[in-house]
């Protein structure tokens, strides 16, 4: 007979796991030197900016802990279709109420403070597929079911690409990409689909407006138009190269300063022109650990949505490194994807740490149904 223990959160603090903590501290920090050694040279970084990112990481890092003492299979049973609704209205409301940011119809501001709503709704996401997954799982190659979770990432990922955010509807895709196939989703659908879309991509190419076409061109190989469509990954290029071996120091740099958005989705180029390559060799070591310690929480999970909830989590993370790394140094094209940790902005840094403790409550409540605590509930 199975049976569940009290836990104090005295206890429950002590199963969180050290390493996601170290790694998300050093990364964050890695983002608020970077733009302190900046300051005044970003064109639209102020004093404000260096406080909110300061203020994002420590109230994430206590949300972080908060979230790692509750149960999150309570979490997921109860508020479930609760987070899907929520979502969808976050995702509405900015269409409707939004304001622009470049050609993405993505922030909604409430007074002062603007927020990327599809940040946020990204950790809603992995918890609401990781649920259906996690009761689909043993059906996963019916079609029936296949065309219930179609229909669930359909309506999310939709939204987002309706609100012209490209980069970000990507790394969904990608996210449900993953959680499928670590799901046991059969190889043949994932070929069906590649399958599909080159046949429907020269009428997907037609929809796409031309600056979307020139990003995707141009961006493979930006020197085919440097001065304009390529200027941003041309001058982000320049800025890693500059940093060498060991950068140009904190309050360094050049090239940095020209790039656009160097303190947002370029910022690795920033980081990169003052931290040079080992900088840039320490971020990726310090990400893989994260990454792979995730993924090790995600092993010992004792319910399968809660291996998928970290499943999720990882692929959010690589999918979010890759991309933006590949954009800074001119071998993907732009599409405006923010570094993890790292990039301005407390939508981004607060919604990542709210994942980062789902994962913690993943691994505090592993052994929920254990007796290596001695105390019957």
């Amino acid at each position: 007979m199975v049976r569940s223990f009290n836990v104090t959160k005295k206890e429950r603090l002590k199963m969180l796991d050290p390493i996601i903590i170290i790694c998300t501290v050093i990364l964050s920090s890695m983002s608020i030197i970077t733009l302190i050694g900046g300051y005044g040279e970003f064109p639209d970084l102020t004093k404000s900016n260096i406080v909110i990112q300061l203020g994002s990481t420590v109230v994430g890092i206590a949300a972080m802990m908060i979230l790692s003492m509750l149960d999150y299979e309570e979490i997921v049973e109860k508020l479930y279709g609760a987070f899907f609704i929520i979502s969808v209205a976050l995702l509405v409301v900015t269409l409707l109420f939004g304001t622009s940011m470049g050609t993405n119809l993505s922030y909604l501001r409430i007074g002062p403070v603007g927020i990327q709503p599809s940040e946020f709704v990204k950790a809603s996401y992995i918890l609401t597929f990781s649920r259906h997954l996690g009761y689909a799982k043993e059906k996963i190659n019916s079609l029936k079911t296949l065309l219930g979770l179609a229909l669930h990432a359909g309506i999310i990922i939709g939204l987002v690409l309706i609100s012209g955010d490209l980069g970000v509807a990507l790394v969904y895709i990608g996210i449900t990409a993953i959680m499928l196939f670590c799901a046991g989703l059969s190889i043949w659908y994932f070929i069906g689909a590649i399958v599909a879309v080159g046949l429907a991509f020269p009428y997907i190419w037609d929809m796409l407006d031309y600056y979307q076409q020139q990003r995707i061109i141009v961006g493979f190989n930006p020197d085919l138009d440097p001065t304009y469509w390529g200027y941003q990954a041309t001058w982000g290029r320049r800025a890693v190269a500059n940093g060498g071996f060991w950068g140009r120091g904190m309050f360094g740099g050049d090239f940095y300063q020209i790039t656009p958005h160097s303190e947002t989705d370029f910022i690795f180029s920033t980081y990169c022109e003052k931290f040079g390559l080992v900088g840039g060799v320490l971020f990726f070591v310090v990400m893989a650990i994260l990454v792979i310690r995730i993924l090790f929480i995600a092993a010992g999970a004792r319910k399968s949505y809660g291996r998928f909830i970290c499943i999720g989590a990882a692929a959010a993370l690589i999918l979010q490194t890759l991309e933006n790394a590949g954009m800074c140094m001119g071998f993907l094209p732009v599409v405006g994807i923010t570094l993890p940790f790292m990039s301005y902005g407390g939508s981004s840094m607060l919604a990542l740490f709210i994942l980062m403790g789902m994962v913690q409550s993943v691994r505090s409540h592993h052994d929920k149904y254990f007796f290596a605590l001695g105390r019957e509930e």
